[in-house]
């Protein structure tokens, strides 16, 4: 794999960083690392859950890896995992609610904590193609814009324009021994072009936090196909190769900027 042109929002403090996930345990393995090294470099940092009920086993297992990591108290949604039905009686599944309900939901959190990053899945859903990560990327994407501008959901707060959304993803060449891994299990792998990853963060440093951070998603370690099950029965040192570095494909949200010329100049975004 070419090596990509890292990005220094992941490789340097910032001064917040808000990860949006659609389940509990996909904040540490996806971006624990990051999440980690982020708040060790003195970045606010914290964490949105879409899915599982607040009151549940769940919740209390992302509020202990929550801690490990450094990113304070859950901020859960509370709707149903596409795949569990138990997950929150009473409430619609995350993959069915009204769009504008799930954007407004994110836009009052990232209004609140005013991050200079997002975090969240990347559009093919995280490898496995989860319809609540699918989800999660495509309510992000709006999200991230719609919370700038002061005319959409003036309730939810004052406007906050994020600067660039990181999605974590997996390249082609990155999938290395996590492919059989998923693959024994009857798991898809959707990987991306190596083209399309920004930001490659070697986590190494942060990688015992991380896999602590995994580990806390007690209900995860057993049963036949969850990864944290699976990176369980692993030996340690296959463990820290599948887990030791972090993928990022980089969307920039910063408005338009004032050229030499005066005139609007947009800097691009993927």
């Amino acid at each position: 794999m070419t090596a990509p042109t890292p990005a220094p929002s992941l490789s340097s403090g910032l001064p917040s960083v808000l990860g949006v996930f659609a389940h509990p345990d996909d904040e540490s393995l996806l971006a624990g690392g990051v999440l980690a090294q982020q708040a060790a470099a003195g970045a606010r940092t914290a964490v949105v859950t879409a899915t599982w009920d607040p009151d549940s086993v769940r919740a209390s297992e992302l509020t202990e890896a929550l801690a490990v990591l450094g990113a304070g108290a859950p901020r859960m949604l509370g709707y149903g995992d596409a795949r569990n039905e138990t997950s929150a009686p009473g409430r619609p599944r995350w993959c069915d609610v009204d769009l504008d309900e799930a954007v407004a939901q994110v836009v009052f959190h990232i209004r609140q904590l005013r991050p200079a990053v997002v975090i969240t899945h990347d559009a093919l859903g995280q490898l496995t193609g989860h319809p609540d990560h699918r989800r999660t990327h495509q309510v992000v994407l709006l999200a991230v814009e719609a919370a700038g501008l002061a005319q959409l959901w003036p309730e939810a707060g004052a406007p906050w324009q994020t600067g660039a959304l990181y999605a974590a993803t997996h390249p082609h060449s990155g999938i290395g021994e996590l492919g059989p891994l998923l693959r024994g299990v009857g798991k898809r792998l959707l990987s991306v072009p190596d083209e399309y990853v920004t930001a490659t963060v070697d986590v190494t440093p942060w990688l015992d936090q991380k896999w602590a951070a995994i580990r806390s998603h007690g209900s995860q370690l057993t049963g036949e196909r969850p990864l944290p099950a699976l990176l369980s029965r692993l030996d340690e040192q296959s463990r820290a190769r599948i887990l030791a570095v972090e993928y990022f494909t980089g969307h920039n949200f910063t408005p338009a900027s004032v050229g030499p010329e005066g005139s609007g100049v947009k800097r691009e975004a993927r």
